[in-house]
């Protein structure tokens, strides 16, 4: 019985396996060393002049995932990449613009060069996951490997986060009872949680995208649970604005089962409410700030709204080309505009501004953007974006087109609480699902 049930399971690997390049291994291989957080991976550094390089275990990955790609086109040709052509424009000439915005404050007062530059040569290493999914995932099969690691992560992920919900002192946990970071952090458990849950609420309500269904409801389930215990604001944004395109999608493709879309409706609203509901004493003092009542401490919603308020007055003072690639972050740029901060938001503790010694950032993606980059660099950025939007949308009627689409929207949706970090999960999902809205 032994033997039989190992050659049963042997079986079932190998039918899944079949018509899987190596190079699909090697993606699906690093996916989950893409989505860990970098104090569990092991590291060195480098001496660079100024700065120093900070070398992780996902840069291997993004680099194995680079090759492999290199190595399909050689073997297969370099053609799947015509079809991203208006994305791969814009995102170069956004690469291009941050390197001129680099060059620009170099060398004066106050901006380390060096240090933005490593940062900005992570940014363009992570954006090369884009063209090597193009060209790695080419047969229905890989696709369906990627997305059953994705979920197979993500499952772990909400494991460890319940288990450290209910008091496990394992990884970084929160409070008991409260908001968990799972091996991710806060907002990085978010996006592979939302990625999932889009993943598992597409794949109920489209039948016809010929995904597992089985691994469609571990996705949902794990998916959701990982949203309300990471109850990140900003993926509900991102997760209720894909729900809105796959409702839209269905319609479209007269693909409609009122039963699998209410499901999916059921399992979406569940994750919405829970990752409210966890985030609702926050919500309530919010609506105090926003009302002028004093604070007695620092509110994560305030204390946003704050750090994008000076990354708008930067971006104000210097509309067309900001004032540098993440020079919103040095004192020498952000000290300035920290009293106009003080007198719009009186009310709020001294803690909540950044000083010389408290660098927050501006901790939105789309503001970071316009005070470094300006308008142009903002603009370069929504290309980037809608290009994507656009080559997924021209393919809803496939399974990639659809789960590109939502991620995308998700992926937007997810940058509004973050600033520009390279090499971070979220980072990774962003190109791989720009590959996605590029694959033929």
């Amino acid at each position: 019985m032994a033997a039989t049930g190992t050659v049963s399971l042997r079986e079932r690997v190998t039918v899944a396996l079949a018509g899987v390049s190596a190079e699909a291994l090697v993606l699906a291989g690093a996916i989950p060393i893409l989505f860990i957080h970098l104090r569990y991976q092991p590291k060195f550094h480098i001496a660079a002049g100024s700065t120093t390089i900070g070398v992780e275990l996902s840069d291997f990955a993004v680099l194995a995932v680079v090759i492999a790609g290199l190595v399909a086109g050689v073997r297969r040709g370099f053609a799947p990449l015509r079809r991203g052509r208006a994305l791969w424009l814009s995102a170069a000439l956004y690469f291009v613009w941050v390197g001129i915005d680099i060059l620009i404050p170099l060398g004066a007062a106050g901006y380390p060069g060096a240090k933005h530059t490593v940062t900005a040569a992570k940014f363009l290493e992570y954006a090369l996951l884009a063209p090597a999914v193009v060209l790695i995932l080419r047969a229905h099969a890989e696709l369906r490997l990627v997305f059953l690691v994705v979920t197979a992560w993500s499952a772990l992920a909400s494991v460890v986060g319940a288990v450290q919900f209910f008091g496990a002192n394992i990884f970084v946990s929160g409070a008991t009872g409260g908001r968990q970071l799972s091996f991710l952090g806060f907002h990085d458990f978010a996006s592979l949680s939302a990625a999932a849950l889009m993943l598992g609420a597409a794949t109920i309500a489209l039948p016809r995208l010929e995904l597992d269904r089985r691994v469609g409801w571990v996705a949902a389930v794990s998916g959701a649970v990982g949203v309300v215990l990471s109850a990140a604001i900003a993926a509900v944004v991102g997760i209720l604005v894909a729900a809105g395109a796959l409702l839209v999608v269905t319609l479209v493709r007269r693909d409609v089962d009122t039963r699998r879309l209410g499901a999916a409706g059921v399992v979406v609203a569940l994750a919405v409410i829970g990752a409210v509901g966890m985030r609702g004493t926050d919500l309530g003092r919010y609506v105090g700030f926003t009302e002028k009542h004093k604070q007695t401490g620092v509110q994560t919603y305030a204390h946003r709204t704050v750090l994008a308020y000076i990354g708008y007055r930067i971006w104000r003072d210097h509309p067309v080309a900001g004032v540098g690639w993440e020079a919103s972050g040095d004192p020498s740029r952000f000290l300035p505009y920290v009293p106009a901060a003080r007198r719009k938001y009186p009310n709020e503790p001294d803690l909540a501004f950044p000083t010389a010694n408290r660098r927050y950032g501006v901790q939105n993606f789309y503001v970071q953007t316009l005070a470094d980059l300006g308008l142009v660099g903002f603009l370069l950025l929504t290309a980037a974006f809608l290009s994507a939007v656009w080559l997924a949308a021209r393919r809803i009627g496939s399974t990639t087109g659809v789960i590109a689409l939502l991620w995308t929207l998700t992926v937007a949706g997810l940058w509004i609480a973050q600033g520009i970090v390279a090499g971070i999960p979220l980072d990774a999902l962003t190109w791989l699902t720009f590959g996605l809205a590029a694959r033929d």
